[in-house]
């Protein structure tokens, strides 16, 4: 497993541990993590366009407003995805609902690559609908990543 596998695991078993246990106990002083630190992810505010993109299969998205526009070549108009924000103290994730199946997709900082171009992005992006999981890149309009096709890879 690559760094940013495990670092999106472990960002989606802290939001899912936290929204449980804060459920369950109606407090954050039971959140997993470093019990000092208090404050939730900010890198990505609410107000940042935050852009995903994957691979095998190929799959990409915006999520702004409380909306995730889904794309796939197999569906010929995107899709457009009331998702609710949770910002843990080591990523966000966003959760919904798709055809029925329970849609999250939790985003941590770390380098990330896309595979198939030499562009590098600031933050990985783990996408489970149901019992799929499939894996990706995310950069927002501040942070878009760096090196070359810029344009071609951001414009989708």
């Amino acid at each position: 497993m690559t760094s940013h596998h495990a670092a999106l695991q472990r960002a989606l078993m802290v939001a899912t541990a936290a929204l449980t246990l804060s459920a369950c106990h109606g407090g954050a002083k039971d959140v997993p993590g470093d019990a000092q630190d208090h404050a939730p992810f900010h890198e990505i505010s609410e107000s940042d366009r935050l852009h995903v993109v994957g691979t095998e299969p190929f799959w990409s998205g915006e999520i702004a407003g409380g909306r995730m526009t889904y794309s796939t070549p197999d569906s010929p108009e995107p899709e457009v995805i009331a998702v609710s924000r949770f910002a843990g103290r080591g990523g966000l994730s966003f959760s919904g609902e798709r055809k029925g199946a329970a849609l999250t997709l939790a985003i941590a900082p770390d380098i990330c690559s896309d595979g198939m171009s030499d562009r590098t992005y600031p933050y990985t992006a783990m996408l489970r609908i149901g019992a799929e999981t499939r894996q990706g890149c995310a950069w927002t309009d501040a942070r878009p990543g760096s090196g070359p096709s810029a344009s071609a890879t951001e414009s989708r």
